[in-house]
């Protein structure tokens, strides 16, 4: 499967610039139709309170946020025809997973951005990126809240347990895999069993990827006194790894949120894009 169709989330975030400079960049690289989306999020306001704020003050609110709409759509239509790629905008209405999704669905690949929790626009809402990677049943590309990433995929790295997620995430990915120059796979304390892996950890997926022409390097790791999240960030570092592939919330995220886990640390802590499918 080749990547065709590319979706990108627009807002008003310091971020959104790098993550739109990304899907260009990821649309070039694979001929790709590139959608870009904006959504607008009205915030509930009680009657009472309402009518304590005024006409005026809710005027130029609107006017506001036309004019935020009309900045950033201009942006994306100079950049999109700037690069040469074929591409069309979207302005919505409501909750971003939501009106995200509706649109993610018929597109191949979600660009998304790492939750900043400084960041000032409305319509990062707090539930994003999580409840669009679990509800969208697309593959997601999470680019981190600083930084610039121009290359994305020339060296990467996946995260392999031998389970239904991690094996839908390499799937999902076999498009920019089949395009990077390294690709190494590597288990974190991989066990045996039926569900588990085989006498060599990580070797059996790296032939089913040398059959798509991929040339992947299998790796295993055993530490168990050392937060999974953070080896794998580690071992990315150390690899100089610019895409991070992993299947997400292999627990009930109920149980991550309270508990911790590799998704959750990941989400928080990425210092690369990551690609991750549910």
């Amino acid at each position: 499967m080749a990547l065709k169709d590319l979706l990108v989330h627009v807002d008003n975030s310091r971020q959104s610039r790098a993550r739109l400079d990304a899907a260009i960049a990821l649309a070039e690289q694979s001929e790709a139709h590139l959608v870009g989306v904006y959504v607008i999020m009205h915030p509930h306001i009680p009657g009472f309170v309402r009518s304590q704020i005024g006409e005026d003050i809710l005027r130029q609110q609107s006017e506001m946020t036309r004019a935020m709409t009309e900045a950033a759509e201009t942006n994306f239509n100079e950049q999109i025809s700037r690069a040469g790629i074929s591409g069309e905008w979207r302005c919505v209405e409501g909750a971003p997973p939501d009106a995200l999704a509706l649109h993610a669905r018929y597109c191949d690949l979600a660009v998304l951005g790492q939750r900043d929790p400084e960041t000032e626009d409305a319509s990062s809402a707090a539930e994003m990126p999580d409840r669009l990677i679990l509800s969208l049943g697309r593959p997601v590309l999470i680019i981190p809240k600083v930084g610039e990433y121009p290359v994305i995929g020339e060296r990467a790295m996946v995260a392999w347990d031998s389970s239904r997620l991690s094996t839908r995430a390499i799937n999902d990915a076999l498009p920019l895999l089949k395009k990077a120059k390294h690709v190494s796979v590597i288990a974190i304390n991989p066990h045996g069993g039926k569900e588990g892996h085989g006498a060599v950890p990580s070797a059996d997926i790296c032939l089913h990827l040398a059959r798509h022409g991929v040339n992947a390097e299998a790796q295993h790791v055993f530490a168990d006194d050392v937060n999974v999240g953070d080896m794998l960030l580690s071992r990315a570092a150390d690899q100089s790894i610019d895409l991070l592939v992993m299947g997400a919330y292999g627990h009930a995220r109920w149980r991550e949120l309270v508990l911790g886990g590799a998704t959750r640390h990941i989400l928080q802590h990425m210092t690369m894009p990551v690609l991750m499918s549910h």
